[in-house]
């Protein structure tokens, strides 16, 4: 694969790189190590005229982030990028021997770009998404035709995938063992805590329609004397929605870098998602995370949740309040010691380094079958 690890890799993404750091930014600075990585990022509504801007954002990754005028149409919009793509290669002597999509809405205006190798990192079934736009679904046949290697971000979307593809590989997003095993021995009362009582149940992640509103009030009023954290941005959902009581506590986004720091303040960790078409195929990268953190964990009954982690009892599974609470209950009096005993032997063969050379195989064999 060295020729093809040497050229450019231009990825196309629904995701602002610098909203939260996730299976993107993890995967795309890992590929950067031995090429060039651009990422081009949907566009911004700004100004008179299109344009776009470049940002270094990790060594050897480069962030277009590209303005369309206030007002633009879909069809204009879809010219313009391409306008805007079209020039910013050639301005920049792009070459790309790979394009990695993460949406297949960039179709439209990039279906023109050839490359050696064409890949689909499927993180999440964009299709159930609140707000999703209906020819998703069509662009992404469209998009799976062209593919020359599909990943899925999870064991359940890769099975809802496989039917439509030849080449399709469940790639699981994985863990910064160091990073969050930090949490072990750093401050469990940082500044933003040190008013919140013990035991604090935290949640880490984007705050939206997968989480289940009801479920978290309810634990509230159940355990007034315990007290629910939520550490991510509210997105797709009016923060006005969110239940309030004076056990919940949101404290907003933070950068990865300090996410360890978070963890270590809490006691355990919470995955209360609710049951509906957005969270149907999710595998949550927080769960390996408070693992590694060496927090007990709790879910609702999530697919890959369940197989990956419930059925090694690393993560406890309910749905009701009464069960949640139960599960709250038992796993702040397991035995922390052999939890952790059992956590770092499973996470010893799980890493971003691990997966990202699984995929560069993945791809070196898809590369070789149409040479």
């Amino acid at each position: 694969m060295s020729s093809l690890a040497q050229s450019d890799l231009v990825c196309f993404s629904h995701l602002r790189w610098r909203w939260v750091y996730q299976r993107p930014q993890h995967l795309l600075t890992r590929a950067a190590r031995d090429r060039r990585v651009f990422v081009l990022e949907e566009p911004e509504f700004a100004g008179d005229a299109p344009s776009f801007t470049r940002e270094s954002v990790a060594p050897g990754v480069t962030v277009i982030r590209p303005s369309l005028p206030v007002g633009t149409g879909d069809v204009d919009g879809v010219t313009l990028q391409r306008e805007i793509l079209d020039r910013w290669l050639e301005e920049d002597g792009v070459e790309p021997g790979t394009l990695w999509y993460y949406t297949p809405q960039a179709l439209p205006f990039s279906s023109h770009v050839q490359a050696a190798l064409t890949v689909y990192d499927c993180m999440d079934e964009l299709t159930l998404f609140a707000g999703a736009r209906p020819e998703l679904r069509l662009l992404e046949r469209q998009l799976l035709a062209r593919s020359s290697v599909v990943f899925t971000g999870g064991y359940s979307l890769y099975e809802a995938k496989r039917r439509l593809h030849s080449n399709v590989h469940p790639m699981p997003s994985s863990v910064d063992r160091a990073h969050f095993c930090a949490a072990r021995t750093l401050p469990r009362d940082p500044l933003d805590h040190a008013g919140i009582p013990r035991p604090r149940i935290g949640y880490s992640g984007v705050i939206d329609e997968r989480l289940d509103l009801d479920l978290i009030a309810g634990i509230a009023d159940a355990r007034p004397d315990w007290h629910q954290v939520f550490v991510g941005p509210v997105t797709k959902i009016a923060p006005s929605s969110l239940p309030q009581r004076p056990n919940i506590h949101y404290l907003g986004g933070r950068d990865y870098a300090a996410l360890p720091d978070a963890l270590a303040a809490w006691d355990v960790g919470s995955m209360p998602f609710a049951l509906n078409d957005a969270t149907r195929y999710i595998s949550p990268t927080k769960t390996p995370e408070y693992l590694a953190a060496g927090l007990p964990v709790v879910s609702t009954p999530i697919l890959d949740v369940v197989r990956s982690w419930g059925a090694d009892g690393l993560a406890h599974i309910a749905e009701s309040v009464e069960t949640y609470v139960a599960a709250i209950q038992a796993s702040l009096a397991e035995d922390a010691s052999a939890r952790l005993a059992k956590v770092d032997r499973i996470l010893a063969e799980d890493s971003w380094d691990i997966t990202w050379n699984r995929m560069q195989a993945a791809m070196s064999r898809a590369v070789a079958r149409v040479a």
